[in-house]
């Protein structure tokens, strides 16, 4: 087969008649994750979306957002965009990554639906109310190890009471996602009437009766279960490919427009500077007829009131009325400037006084400080002088006074008391014999008395 080159430049004209109708427009507003730089500016939050979470809150970092933490399980968050996809046919693409222990579990959904979620509590699948449109859900089903399906919704079903969930999806693929070391990149893509999922590159499942309306919101949200696996989301960009309804304007009517603004603003400059020349010639000529009849300085009042510019017509009365002004805001800045000297100085004058107040409380201190210093002066002569002497010699001493004031009672002890017994006056040998028959005859007498009241006494018979 021979190819002309009439052939060659036909398919090259055909290339570039095709070009544009391929070319994939980014939409800045429901995509992040895209352009240079940290995914969010403050790592508060993303621009332009919502995010929202139960028991956590999505951990925003440089390049990715964190929905579920690796540790503790049984946290949602969520991600909500502002504004709805306004475009018929478009693409969505969801890089992200799912790691955690061996046994881990949990499920990203990426949603697609009429109302947006972003002020309701955050939900799954499973626990999600009757809602309207699209759910792609990535999880752990029938323990294959991963897979991708798809559910729709009118908003009659209410999937968080239904009997059998999985039941009602209408597209599926196996898919291991976890632990894979690398971003995961799910697809989402509506283009000439046909609906189509792929996930890295390779399809999971389309369908041409499916066809999803516009004007609806787009969410990412994770739930991660006891054991849990963390969700992170890189990236998420919506494009689309026709380019007249982008929503960045033509670039070719942005330049026609620019090129029309500047011809407007040339020829605005051109009429003010011609108005400023005649305007300055008839001020010079009102100036020169009115220079007899200036106001003096007690002429000018301290206060004007608020006119309209419109109301305004001579440049004289302009220039005297801005003339007045800027000398009444001049008289407010000296004002001004008074009272704040004026409080200056009074608050130097109350600090100097709080400071002579303060000089007393510091003379009482320093003599505190001189006592203490003294008193700790004097001890530390006194530790000194017994650290340094030796106190045996005058132990010796006091031990051998303590020996002799007890030698000394000792041998004059027995002497005084022999003195004593000899020099008073003592009874006589009479003086005792007296006494004893004394006692005797008194005691002889008693029992005699007391044998005569027993005679005396009434006899008792038994």
């Amino acid at each position: 087969m021979r190819i002309t080159p009439q052939t060659l430049r036909a398919a090259a004209w055909a290339a570039l008649a095709l070009s544009p109708a391929q070319a994939q427009y980014v939409i800045d507003n429901l995509s992040f994750g895209h352009k240079e730089g940290p995914l969010s500016p403050t790592l508060r939050g993303i621009p332009h979306w919502h995010h929202a979470g139960e028991g956590y809150h999505p951990e925003f970092l440089s390049d990715r957002v964190i929905l579920t933490p690796p540790y503790p399980g049984n946290k949602r968050g969520a991600l909500w965009a502002d504004d709805p996809l306004n475009h018929v046919d478009w693409t969505a693409e969801l890089s992200f990554r799912v790691s955690g222990i061996e046994r881990g579990s949990g499920n990203l959904q990426l949603w697609y639906t009429k109302d947006s979620q972003k002020q309701e509590p955050t939900t799954s699948l499973y626990t999600s109310p009757k809602f309207d449109g699209l759910v792609i859900l990535v999880d752990q089903y029938e323990g294959r190890g991963g897979s991708i399906r798809g559910f729709l919704n009118d908003g009659t079903i209410d999937f968080r009471s239904h009997h059998d969930v999985d039941t009602l999806s209408f597209g599926q693929c196996n898919y291991a996602y976890r632990n894979l070391g690398r971003l995961s990149v799910l697809k989402l893509s509506q283009t000439g009437g046909v609906f189509e999922v792929t996930v890295d590159g390779h399809p999971c499942f389309k369908t041409d009766k499916v066809k999803l309306p516009t004007g609806y919101y787009f969410g990412i949200s994770a739930a991660s279960a006891e054991n849990p696996d963390s969700f992170e989301a890189h990236k998420f960009v919506v494009s689309t490919t026709n380019a007249n309804t982008r929503e960045e304007p033509n670039y070719q009517q942005h330049q026609q427009q620019a090129v029309h603004g500047q011809q407007q603003q040339y020829e605005q400059q051109r009429h003010q500077q011609n108005q400023q020349q005649h305007q300055q010639q008839q001020s010079q000529q009102q100036q020169q007829q009115n220079k007899a009849s200036e106001p003096t300085i007690s002429e000018i009042p301290q206060m004007l009131s608020d006119v309209l510019a419109g109301s305004i017509r001579s440049q004289a009365d302009q220039f005297a009325d801005l003339h007045n002004r800027i000398q009444i805001i001049n008289h407010m800045v000296n004002l001004v400037h008074d009272t704040v000297e004026r409080i200056e100085r009074e608050q130097k004058e109350h600090f100097d006084q709080i400071m002579m107040r303060l000089t007393p409380v510091d003379d009482r201190t320093s003599a505190m400080m001189r006592n203490v210093e003294k008193v700790e002066r004097i001890s530390m002569e006194v530790q000194r002088d017994l650290e340094s002497k030796d106190f045996k010699d005058m132990l010796n001493a006091v031990h051998n006074a303590i020996q002799d004031s007890h030698n000394a009672l000792s041998s004059g002890m027995p002497l005084a008391m022999a003195h004593i017994v000899v020099g008073s006056q003592r009874p006589s040998i009479m003086a005792f014999l007296f006494v004893a028959v004394a006692v005797q005859i008194m005691i002889t007498g008693a029992y005699m008395v007391y044998k005569k009241r027993r005679h005396g006494a009434p006899k008792k018979y038994l």
